[in-house]
């Protein structure tokens, strides 16, 4: 086992001849990068500056000894630090309240050179062991993490398909669910919300209307009025979509479960499940006003598509009552400013 000549070493005795004497065993033995501090004052900012795979530490100095020193030490340290206390001190209790206290060996002064090159070569394969177990691990939670992400985006492009699925039975575009996921975004953007927010609002939006996979053609694609019976099954795709992406650990889905269960409540508090204002998701109030908008701009078996300044204004007319008000200002400005595509 060849030692690591590389590894930085910083020596922490008040005594300068010590240290000068350890620093010339060092320097015999190959290693190059050796840092000292005679002030135990400064020994954990030297620490933190000089980063050291491995510590020399004065058990006895004075105003702070090296159990105070190695505790400060402890406290900073981002990573496993092997520390070896110097001292002339053969006491038992002293050295086992050493270790107790985290050190992992002792040098006796005087000291004997093979003694320090095998303790310190020992020590230091530990730290290197240490670091590549480290990086081992890092490494494995980095695939895991982009496994899992890569099982979210699949998840969620599953359930968007089949959201766009169930939307190809009452739009031959299939286009809808993204516009709105579209046009609740812009409108999130407006309303100042994080980058983060708006991303996950633009994927989770076109998930609104995926428990209309269990309404059936005949309800769905009625020309005609609904009747009481046929509303009530209707309703029901909001409490079906929600049920559908229930339960999962993914935010995009999470939040989309929140808005297919509240996309219908109205500001008022008089839509499918009677919940009002502000009570409404957020997520929610956006994708009531795109929903909204992109049904009344596009054709529908049953209907005829409205003029877009004709759904504008409805669309306004309908603020504080059906709409939140700053979702509606925040459509007209989204509309206005980046003259959305419909």
């Amino acid at each position: 086992m060849a030692p690591d000549l590389d590894a930085r070493i910083l020596i922490i005795d008040d005594n300068p001849d010590m240290v000068w004497i350890l620093q010339t065993l060092l320097e015999r033995e190959g290693y190059h990068e050796i840092a000292s501090a005679t002030d135990p004052g400064t020994a954990v900012d030297t620490f933190i500056a000089f980063e050291p795979d491995l510590v020399l530490l004065d058990l006895h100095m004075p105003n702070k000894n090296g159990l105070d020193v190695m505790a400060e030490i402890k406290e900073v340290a981002r990573d496993f630090v092997p520390v070896v206390m110097l001292t002339g001190d053969l006491n038992p209790e002293v050295r086992l309240r050493a270790l107790g206290s985290g050190a992992h060996d002792f040098l006796t002064k005087p000291f004997e050179k093979t003694e320090v090159h095998l303790r310190i070569r020992n020590l230091l394969e530990t730290r290197r062991l240490h670091k590549l177990l480290r990086n081992e691990n890092e490494l494995l939670e980095k695939k895991v993490a982009e496994r899992t992400q890569d099982l979210e985006r699949a998840k969620v492009e599953i359930l968007q398909r089949l959201a766009m699925a169930s939307e190809f039975r009452d739009d031959c575009t299939g286009e809808h669910t993204q516009r709105v996921g579209e046009l609740s975004a812009r409108m999130a953007l407006v309303l100042g919300l994080s980058p983060r927010q708006v991303d996950l609002i633009r994927a989770a939006a076109p998930l609104h209307d995926i428990g209309k996979i269990a309404v059936p053609d005949h309800i769905l694609l009625k020309e005609g009025r609904l009747t009481t019976e046929e509303w009530e099954v209707m309703k029901r795709h909001t409490d079906t979509g929600a049920r559908m992406l229930s339960k999962s650990v993914s935010p995009t889905l999470r939040l989309g479960e929140r808005i297919a269960l509240s996309h219908h409540e109205r500001w008022d508090g008089t839509g499918y499940h009677g919940i009002r204002a502000a009570n409404v998701p957020l997520a929610a109030r956006l994708v009531t006003v795109a929903d909204a908008f992109d049904a009344m701009t596009h054709p529908r078996p049953y209907k005829e598509a409205l003029a877009v300044d004709a759904a504008i204004e409805e669309i306004k007319s309908e603020r504080a009552r059906q709409f939140d008000p700053s979702v509606v200002d925040a459509f007209c400005d989204a509309y206005a400013d980046m003259k959305l595509a419909v």
